[in-house]
């Protein structure tokens, strides 16, 4: 077993096998470091080719991955071009969803906005049900989602709580989450860690031929088109510059966004009354 050391770190369980941990500290906030960490993820994976799947946990058992950083200091990456050409979040993820790789979300903590989004781009999802929140905050921070969020969730979940979700812009627990389809399982978070590694294991020891035609031939009839995607991304970098985000970001900041605390780990509870203050 081979590791790394970064904000994504990467442990080869086998050749045909990687796991790969969200270590960011303190909440695994999706900034530059960690996109950056998922394009070098995906220029190795393109070039290994007895990699059969990826498994993707975080070494915060609280926080899968925060959400997006809202300080600005990250906010180039929307204009930045990835290898595709597309802008480097819509980058990342089509080409997690279109890579001959398995991708798998094993989600224990608090996973929201493009947190959630990144899960929706993997293969499969599957969440602890002790230990699993999920939620697309953004219409109640005053943005819209940007990574997919809006394109991907409708095809999982159905019109209407794809709406409930992006809308309502509240925490969700696994075991709705797994009704609504927006996860494949929730399990018991004893069994999280054995379930999911007993299937990467098993899709490891597959050919990769069948696998990347298999997956191929799925996504060419349930993956949003690219357009689609960019209609989002480019919505979530207009809305960065209304005046009523503005007020609404500052006032998360100002209840400790983007630090431990009880805003990060109740989002959901708080925006119904975020601007009481």
């Amino acid at each position: 077993m081979t590791e790394t050391a970064a904000p994504v770190r990467i442990i080869e369980e086998t050749p045909a096998y990687w796991r790969v941990l969200f270590d960011n500290p303190p909440l695994n906030v999706v900034d530059h470091a960690v996109l950056q960490g998922l394009q070098d993820l995906l220029a190795r994976m393109d070039t290994s080719p007895a990699l059969r799947v990826v498994v993707f946990e975080s070494a915060n058992p609280d926080f899968y991955l925060a959400h997006f950083d809202m300080s600005g200091k990250s906010g180039s990456l929307a204009k930045t071009a990835g290898p595709s050409g597309l802008a480097i979040p819509t980058d990342t993820f089509v080409r997690l969803t279109t890579s001959p790789v398995v991708s798998i979300a094993k989600i224990r903590g608090r996973v929201r906005g493009v947190g959630s989004e990144f899960a929706l781009a993997c293969d499969m999802r599957f969440a602890s049900r002790d230990n699993a929140v999920l939620g697309q905050p953004e219409v109640g921070a005053g943005v819209i989602p940007g990574g997919g969020g809006t394109e991907r969730l409708p095809l999982l979940t159905g019109r209407g709580r794809a709406l409930e979700i992006i809308l309502g812009a509240d925490d969700f627990d696994a075991d709705t989450a797994e009704r609504y389809g927006w996860v494949n399982r929730s399990l018991p978070d004893s069994e999280l860690d054995g379930f999911v590694d007993t299937l990467a294991r098993r899709l490891a020891s597959f050919d990769r031929r069948p696998i990347e035609t298999a997956k191929n031939l799925v996504n060419q009839v349930t993956l949003p088109p690219v357009d689609r995607l960019l209609d989002g991304l480019n919505a979530f970098a207009t809305a960065l510059a209304w005046p009523e985000t503005h007020q609404r970001v500052a006032a998360l900041f100002k209840r400790g966004m983007q630090q431990e605390g009880d805003l990060e780990n109740r989002f959901g509870a708080h925006l119904a009354n975020l601007l009481d203050d």
